[in-house]
């Protein structure tokens, strides 16, 4: 398995490092401190190309594929998680929802304002009340001639309030019917279709996280992804490619913190000389470095399988899963080997500390993924 950079990867991270020192690293301390979510920043990412990453050039995309795509999420996400974050979710969620099983007419009319960033992206699956329990979602929808009316709300919706669109999946038959949901594309502004409450969070503090309220939301029947009663069927397709996207978030969030901590280890002296040549710090890099050429591993496995058009489930959830550990690990040792310093904001160890738990969390806690490994090899 060829691990080293193809030309267009290389392409990309070279793009990304250059943009990012200009367009990111100034200000996004600022935007941590402030949980503004840079807009801006996405529409430049749209003329780059990365925003439609997975999108075929016809309908206005890059045309990339996966292994394309996981480099430059990695790449922005050694640079800002945040800024990772909302670029997978934009691409992987609504984008990839509408791709992967919106019919001819509704991608060449979504795809293009997507793939450019015109309009940002959000996916509405999560509810206060049912995380990992998405069976039991609250969210209904019932159907009044040629629309369906929505009434429910969406919590943890990354871009909820910026978003001009949002996929949303909304309960159509009975409770627990996994073939009793179904998706919506939700064009803003429509009269019942709100965002409510902005959540105050630890990290990914420029990626915006709000809720969906839904008030007797008119949607076209047109609207609809597919077939009633397939949405969560279509999710649980949509977040195999997802679990690839946290994994690559979680592996650049990892590598960012470990670069920072080595380069650090270099400066630093005490007793005189490097605090890279005690052993106590020399192993904590060694670990650093083995655990996460072993995630990038995983990540790149899924991402190869994911373009031979191979079932994904079991390895997207492994590389979501160590990916996502890892990510903590070494973002725990960064702070640890920075010292007191990695402890304020003056050094990038703290952010990449706060930044890395949510990769644990978000598309499919840990437990959820070591779920969805054991029924794969219990079959």
């Amino acid at each position: 398995m060829q691990l080293t950079y193809n030309e267009n990867q290389q392409m990309i991270a070279e793009m990304i490092r250059g943009f990012g020192a200009k367009n990111i690293k100034p200000d996004m301390m600022k935007w941590d401190e402030s949980q503004e979510f840079p807009v801006h920043v996405f529409k430049k990412l749209g003329e780059l190309g990365l925003m439609g990453v997975l999108v075929p050039q016809e309908y206005g995309g890059a045309g990339f594929g996966y292994l394309e795509y996981v480099t430059a999420i990695a790449e922005l996400s050694k640079i800002d998680g945040s800024i990772g974050l909302s670029m997978a979710a934009h691409n992987s969620l609504c984008t990839g929802h509408i791709l992967q099983f919106g019919t001819e007419e509704q991608k060449r009319k979504w795809l293009p304002k997507l793939a450019s960033a015109e309009w940002i992206g959000a996916w509405g699956l999560t509810e206060p009340n049912t995380g990992s329990d998405a069976g039991n979602m609250k969210t209904v929808a019932v159907r009044d001639g040629d629309h369906w009316v929505l009434n429910g709300a969406k919590n943890f919706i990354t871009h909820g309030k910026s978003s001009n669109i949002a996929v949303v999946i909304a309960r159509t038959g009975e409770v627990g019917d996994s073939h009793g949901m179904t998706a919506f594309v939700i064009e803003k502004p429509t009269d019942g279709f709100t965002a409510g409450r902005k959540e105050d969070k630890l990290g990914m503090r420029a990626s915006e996280t709000t809720e969906l309220i839904f008030q007797d939301c008119r949607v076209p029947h047109e609207n609809i992804l597919g077939e009633v009663g397939d949405g969560f069927i279509q999710s649980m397709k949509v977040l195999d490619g997802g679990r690839i996207s946290i994994a690559a978030l979680s592996l650049g969030i990892a590598q960012g913190a470990y670069e920072a901590a080595l380069a650090y280890s270099k400066e630093r002296h005490q007793f005189n000389k490097p605090i890279s040549q005690f052993q106590g710090i020399a192993f904590k890099l060694a670990d650093m470095a083995t655990e996460i050429e072993a995630a990038a591993l995983l990540t790149y496995r899924s991402a190869a399988m994911k373009n031979r058009g191979e079932n994904v489930n079991k390895e997207s959830a492994m590389a979501k899963l160590y990916a996502s550990e890892v990510c903590v690990r070494a973002a725990n040792e960064g702070v640890q080997i920075f010292g007191g310093y990695g402890y304020t904001k003056d050094y990038p160890a703290e952010k990449y500390y706060r930044d890395s738990k949510l990769c644990t969390i978000g598309e499919g806690t840990s437990e959820i993924q070591k779920l969805v490994i054991s029924r794969a090899v219990l079959k």
